[in-house]
């Protein structure tokens, strides 16, 4: 029963900005640890970054200052907020309840030279 549904992506120009959502639905907890993972053709996923309950935020350092994350507890929602996008950074994104099977459907990113 617990789903998540991402959504915000779409096409963008290099050095645009896009922000994507998670929303999650059937947790028991309200503020849940989301992971934001990323696959491009032909490569592996990739974690992009994680908030914790706290609302504390990790990103590998490679995503490090063009990426932010933030939640609307009212709204069961996550967001990833992309800034700076390169060609690089076209994959699928996903969302992921942490320490569970549960995955997002995906959305997918294109970020043209």
């Amino acid at each position: 029963q617990v789903q998540l549904v991402e959504s915000g992506g779409g096409t963008v120009q290099a050095g645009g900005s896009l922000r994507l959502s998670c929303q999650i639905s059937g947790s028991t907890f309200a503020d849940p640890t989301i992971g934001w993972y990323r696959q491009a053709p032909g490569k592996e996923r990739e974690l992009v970054g994680s908030i914790f309950s706290g609302e504390n935020t990790y990103f590998p350092p490679s995503m490090q200052g063009r990426f932010t994350m933030s939640r609307d507890s009212a709204r069961d929602t996550v967001y990833l907020q992309m800034n700076n996008l390169t060609p690089d950074d076209t994959a699928i994104y996903y969302c992921h309840l942490a320490s569970t099977i549960y995955w997002g459907q995906g959305t997918q990113v294109t970020v043209s030279s």
